[in-house]
């Protein structure tokens, strides 16, 4: 399929906000709100400079923030992360600097994601000299990246506004949070309009579709459903049929041959670097350069912030596990990938459990996350930084085949209905986490237990990995209104036997009262300055 007759050779056209808040803005050297393209070049470079936006909000942990807050991952206490320990202890402050941040900051990064598809939606459509199929695409983008910026806003801070042109308006009042959902819904069903594959660069490599699809849509509105059927909404059973179907479609797409996705058989293949750029597992990604260094969004980073190389984890040591989660999680193949099964001792080369009084941070870490700047696959055994200057190529995904078997299963479930392909699905997952085939859910499983069977192992299918993640584990635990249960018991803070006899607990502190406000973040304070209608 040929989009576009002349297309740049990577998405490196920048066009950003100058601004350190999303209300305010230096027109200079923009591309101007509502206006309508002029050639097709307009239309390719906004395209560009959507993805660009994309790359940088989803390249590091600011974002995704929030998911400190769910069961699986804890914070660094001996590092300067307070950003992201106020998430992790419910107390989040209206000046956090992972939402502030001018150039990383979530509240921001999003609202210029929003602005760069409004650009397109809005000047798009009377293009001179494109074709309909162009046109589509260039929208399909749009649509889609806007609805995924509003998902993440909506369950991040709750009422937010409801910005669908270029203009500042300094006067823009909250919208209610169903309204919003009912947006994210609207524009994901445009998004649907895009192919099923693309064929040519840089639209595609080595086959597998680098930017948004038709399954990539469909995925997205079925956790989109989920959580309507969820907290706050409460949409209940009929939007878990409405899940579980829109789940369906692509599941049918899978088994007729239609989309090309499938599960590996290796756990550890999902994060590998041998499949970085051939990856039939996932939905949708995105995707970097190792050439660009610095935090541009060009070169993906990650590892670096979660490798221990102990003793000197201070500052970087980002994405913890936290232990009743790590504790719980059912060994085998996808526990040895998700967790570093053993820690290096830097200062001695050695191999020690993470409970080891030696380590600063004596707390499991995750592993996905563990990835090189050369071509050779990491090595948990040896120094991270023999290995990684802490900026490479890893793909950072976002939907992956084995969520969707997993919403499909739990949608089902919780509609009051139990299938056999839900059950076959969720073994799927199962078989593939254990190495072997083992065929854990019988038949029949009531709705409730295949929906909790199906809930857990998404969490454990996802543990610990938060960078452009649509349904990280707090995103979970949040539709189901189960946070103040987590908030509860890291307030008690008991010890767990993580060994025979040995016995830890999380480092960060939980205190004060519970309140259901604690569900969301609050706007930031400078932008409530600016436009006193944000405050709540």
């Amino acid at each position: 399929m040929k989009l576009f007759d002349r297309i740049p050779a990577c998405f490196f056209l920048l066009w950003m906000v100058s601004c350190t808040s999303f209300l305010e803005e230096d027109p200079k050297g923009q591309l101007s709100g509502n206006l309508s393209f002029t050639n097709k070049n307009d239309l390719e470079s906004s395209i560009h400079a959507l993805y660009k936006n994309v790359r940088n909000l989803t390249n590091g942990a600011n974002c995704y923030a929030p998911a400190w807050a769910g069961d699986d991952l804890t914070a660094n206490n001996n590092s300067d992360r307070q950003k992201w320990r106020e998430f992790d202890q419910w107390n989040v402050s209206d000046n956090n600097g992972s939402m502030t941040g001018s150039e990383t900051g979530s509240w921001v990064l999003l609202w210029k994601m929003v602005k760069a598809a409004n650009y397109i939606i809005n000047g798009v459509r009377h293009t001179p000299d494109v074709t309909e199929e162009q046109i589509t695409f260039a929208l399909g983008q749009a649509y889609y990246w806007r609805a995924y910026s509003y998902f993440y806003l909506v369950r991040n801070w709750g009422s937010v506004p409801k910005i669908l042109e270029g203009e500042v308006d300094y006067t823009r009042e909250l919208c209610p949070v169903e309204e919003i959902f009912d947006r994210i819904v609207s524009d994901l069903l445009e998004a649907e309009k895009l192919p099923v594959q693309y064929t040519t660069a840089p639209w595609a490599v080595n086959g597998r579709n680098v930017v948004v699809s038709k399954g990539a849509a469909q995925a997205t509105l079925a956790y989109v459903y989920l959580t309507m059927a969820g907290w706050p909404l409460d949409k209940g059973a009929a939007y878990y049929t409405l899940a579980a179907g829109k789940a369906k479609e692509v599941i049918d797409g899978v088994e007729q041959g239609t989309y090309y996705y499938g599960l590996y058989d290796n756990y550890k293949d999902i994060h590998s670097k041998r499949y970085n750029y051939d990856n039939r597992e996932v939905i949708l990604a995105v995707y970097y350069s190792p050439n660009w260094q610095g935090d541009n969004g060009q070169a993906a980073r990650g590892g670096i912030n979660d490798a221990p190389n102990d003793p000197g984890t201070g500052g970087w040591a980002q994405g913890i596990g936290e232990i009743k989660f790590w504790k719980t999680f059912p060994e085998g193949p996808r526990k040895e990938a998700t967790y570093y099964p053993k820690i290096r001792l830097d200062n001695e080369g050695t191999m020690v459990d993470w409970w080891d009084e030696r380590r600063m941070v004596i707390l499991p870490f995750f592993l996905k996350s563990g990835y090189t700047s050369n071509e050779e696959e990491y090595d948990y055994t040896k120094n991270y930084n023999d290995q990684s200057n802490g900026w490479n190529d890893q793909a950072h995904h976002i939907i992956r085949l084995s969520e969707l078997y997993c919403w499909y299963a739990e949608a089902v479930g919780r509609s009051g209905q139990t299938t056999p392909l839900a059950i076959e699905l969720l073994n799927k997952v199962r078989n593939r986490a254990e190495g072997r085939e083992v065929n854990l859910y019988p038949a029949p499983l009531s709705p409730t237990e295949l929906a909790e069977a199906a809930y857990n192992e998404h969490g454990w299918e996802i543990a610990g990995w938060y960078w452009g993640s649509l349904a990280t584990r707090f995103y979970d635990q949040q539709r189901m209104n189960r946070v103040k249960d987590h908030f509860e018991f890291r307030k008690e803070n008991p010890l767990i036997e993580v060994s025979p006899g040995i016995f830890r607990q999380e480092i960060v502190r939980v205190s004060g009262t519970w309140d259901e406000r604690k569900m969301y973040a609050p706007i930031p304070g400078s932008d409530v300055l600016l436009n006193p209608n944000l405050r709540k």
